[in-house]
């Protein structure tokens, strides 16, 4: 049972003609809801329209979230070669089909997929900071060669289409802290964090390394080793 029907309805009623208040950079407008069957079970695909950065954004709820709280919710950044082309470097598809996949076995929860590749700076530019990394530089170094910040992204949005899906309060799965203090700074009511840990491939362990290293993200290695993510494993 997803989002009623008369729900569903009032939401895109208050959406139609919405106008944000105060800053444009964080807003966001439902523009359609429909149903999703999908291999990790029953969810509703929510489009959004951001008329700031003129991108799509989306959220796939499973399960009622209206007025709910302590709805789990995974933030996951739009990442083309690792979740379309199954790209080792990352560990991006690995972590939205680990989240997909517990969602769809809770009763209720969100994965809210952001168009923000690359860690914001865009396509284009996360392939160039892949040509530095093929050249020796480590992810955050990359970044910093080519002008940008380690990590750009900003949450303000993801705060924002919770609130327009009238979510009270969420479990975060995340390794990321940054995730947590930029959804509180932006309003929302965090009660507690689940880990979202896969183990690393042969490519992508000094990615991950890094992240944990120098961008404070909660991975233990060791123990993602010896973990089983079989299909069994995660029912």
């Amino acid at each position: 049972m997803g989002i009623a029907k008369e729900r569903v309805e009032a939401l895109l009623e208050e959406n139609r003609d919405h106008r944000c208040e105060g800053s444009l950079d964080t807003c966001v407008q439902i523009l359609a809801i429909a149903d999703l069957p999908t291999r990790f079970g029953e969810y509703q695909v929510v489009a959004f329209a951001s008329p700031s950065d003129r991108k799509e954004h989306a959220a796939f709820v499973h399960g009622d979230v209206y007025e709910l709280g302590d709805v789990p919710v995974r933030l996951h950044s739009e990442c083309l070669t690792g979740d379309a082309i199954g790209s080792l470097r990352c560990d991006c598809r690995d972590q939205l089909i680990e989240s997909l996949e517990r969602i769809g076995q809770m009763d209720n929860g969100v994965v809210l997929y952001l168009r923000q590749e690359g860690r914001g700076i865009g396509f284009a530019n996360k392939i160039r900071a892949y040509q530095l990394q093929d050249a020796g530089f480590d992810t955050v170094q990359a970044n910093q060669i080519l002008g940008f910040r380690p990590d750009e992204r900003d949450y303000g949005v993801a705060a924002h289409m919770l609130r327009s899906l009238h979510v009270r309060s969420i479990r975060i799965l995340t390794n990321n802290p940054m995730k947590v203090s930029d959804l509180t700074r932006h309003g929302i009511s965090i009660v507690g964090r689940i880990p979202v840990t896969v183990p690393p491939n042969e490519v992508n362990r000094q990615y991950l390394d890094t992240k944990r290293r120098k961008l404070g993200h909660l991975i233990d290695l060791e123990q993602t080793d010896d973990l089983d993510f079989s299909a069994d494993a995660v029912k």
